[in-house]
């Protein structure tokens, strides 16, 4: 929606990422590369090859800098640069008389359109990584910058879209937004700016050119060339949210959150040992989920037991006496892993995936197991398993982990088995919840959501369906936790509602009293939780 104001114009899209920006409004658009001039075909191949041995160094670089879920996205593109099935082709047309350029953007564009029109909503969403990997490629071939674009501090930028990898080559020290003509709030640059705290708003449309921009995060709206009425009140908005969040950390000091007379656990969801540097972490009753998978995006490979070790061991001393729920390795679906999980799924987010993986590869799960029953000597562990569907994976895992303890502990080496516990999102697991031996259940309300309502949660076409209040959502996760209620175990819920303040009463209708949200949400959790408790709305 467009409207017209004092001395510019105002647009308002969707809130991705909150926050305020106010900065130079620079536009990037995926410009037309040079023109060049082709070799032989053994020249031509020669090239390609070196272009993509350039483009995978960078991607990694990204990776390894970024860590965590942000080196999981980029995956995907380097899977895809090591798959000969893929490449085979393209040196195929090179040694048949095409320049590499065109060879590797024909195949690229054919099948970026081939995923924009699967009815397979995962594969519509890997068409921007391949759109990033085609450009990314063609800009080396032809001999364009291959560094960043230089971008002023705290600046506005605008896109069409903007793939993850070109989110990481931007310094955000100073600041600054993000403004996008399409985009998703689900996507993975969206995930990324809400870990960073960059404001981020898509789904604007069509923008002209401005020399200066206005970005709110909280209201999702861009105002372009703005009047110095226009300006005063947006500082106005951002001193109210400054506040806002001051407030929030007063409250996050106080004793534990209360809800109708009964403690509210809030735990954090961290993905590396430095997520515990955050200001707020200290706060946290302990950790409801701490993913592994980026331990899998070593630039060295496959993480040996030793390195595990020290990383659980550095999360359990950091925590004390607190719990700490690690999440076995959930690899596969929209996050690949060359070497680990299946290449060429029709649909990675129905395969083999999660604790199906795991089952299927025991010769890696045995390396984690083992690494985890050491450091389950070092505090209050709880190990849980994502994607279970029924109760004979659960008990798989748990044998294998007994025979892990048994056969460390035959050795002289200390080990411990820990508490036990399933992810809770794959709707028949919720359905038959009763069934599972399991000594604690963590929601995972994402994927819960998008098996239940069929929809990809990184499709932005489907935004409006992909809705975590649906009742049939709010159903399985009351049905979860008035079983947790019955059979004295904890239930808690790990995913984005659990950090999004509009889904708090509704999670506390359900029977929740344990959250984990992302240690930057903390505050904002816990005031809004004090909120409802005085008095305010749902309460």
């Amino acid at each position: 929606m467009i409207r017209a104001d004092v001395a510019g114009l105002a647009y308002r899209g969707r809130t991705a990422s909150i926050g305020f920006a106010r900065g130079p409004f620079i536009r990037l658009r995926a410009g037309e590369n040079a023109a060049r001039t082709a070799g032989s075909p053994s020249d031509e191949a020669r090239a390609l090859r070196d272009a993509i041995a350039a483009s995978s160094e960078q991607i990694a670089k990204l990776a390894a800098a970024a860590g965590g879920e942000a080196a999981q996205i980029l995956e995907f593109q380097v899977a895809l640069l090591e798959d000969d099935d893929f490449l085979d082709p393209i040196l195929a047309g090179i040694s048949e008389g095409a320049p590499a350029d065109a060879a590797w953007s024909s195949m690229l564009d054919e099948q970026i359109a081939d995923y924009n029109a699967a009815s397979d909503e995962y594969l519509q969403a890997r068409s921007s990584d391949l759109a990033d990997l085609r450009d990314r490629v063609l800009r080396i071939l032809r001999g364009a910058e291959k560094q960043a674009p230089r971008i002023p501090s705290g600046a506005v930028i605008c896109a069409d879209d903007l793939p993850p990898s070109h989110f990481l080559e931007i310094d955000w020290s100073g600041g600054g937004g993000l403004a996008l003509l399409r985009g998703s709030p689900t996507s993975h640059v969206a995930m990324l700016a809400r870990a960073r705290g960059i404001p981020m708003v898509v789904q604007l449309g069509a923008l002209p050119n401005a020399a200066m921009a206005l970005l709110d995060g909280e209201s999702a709206m861009l105002e372009l060339d703005p009047s110095a009425e226009q300006i005063a009140l947006f500082e106005r908005r951002r001193e109210a949210h400054r506040k806002s969040r001051a407030s929030a950390r007063a409250i996050l000091r106080r004793p534990g959150a209360i809800w109708r007379g009964e403690r509210i656990k809030l735990l954090i969801n961290i993905q590396r040992v430095e997520d515990l540097d955050h200001t707020d972490a200290q706060y946290a009753d302990g950790i409801g989920l701490m993913r592994t998978e980026f331990l899998l995006s070593a630039p060295d490979g496959m993480p040996d037991e030793e390195t595990q070790y020290r990383t659980y061991d550095a999360v359990l001393r950091w925590a004390d006496k607190r719990p700490v729920t690690i999440r076995t390795f959930d690899a596969g679906g929209d996050k690949p892993i060359a070497g680990f999980t299946p290449q060429g799924e029709a649909n990675p987010f129905l395969g083999v995936r999660g604790l199906r993986l795991c089952l299927a590869r025991p010769d890696v799960f045995k390396v984690q197991l083992r690494a985890l029953a050491r450091a389950a000597v070092r505090g209050n562990l709880k190990v849980m398993f994502p994607m279970v569907t029924v109760p004979t994976e659960l008990e798989a895992a748990r044998a294998l982990f007994g025979d892990v303890v048994a056969d460390l502990q035959g050795a002289g080496i200390s080990a411990l088995l820990p508490e036990l516990g399933i992810m809770v999102e794959v709707p028949a697991a919720a359905m038959a919840i009763a069934d599972f031996r399991s000594s604690f259940f963590s929601i995972g309300s994402n994927d819960l959501a998008q098996y239940l309502l069929a929809c990809d949660r990184s499709n932005g076409a489907l935004d409006a369906l992909v809705d975590p209040l649906h009742p049939s959502v709010l159903e399985l996760i009351a049905r979860t936790a008035e079983h947790g209620a019955r059979a004295g175990l904890p239930v808690s819920l790990c995913g984005d509602m659990a950090s999004d303040p509009r889904c708090i009463p509704a999670l506390l209708h359900c029977g929740l009293r344990e959250l984990s949200v992302n240690a930057s949400a903390l505050a904002q959790i816990k005031q809004t939780i004090d909120r409802i408790s005085h008095g305010g709305a749902d309460g």
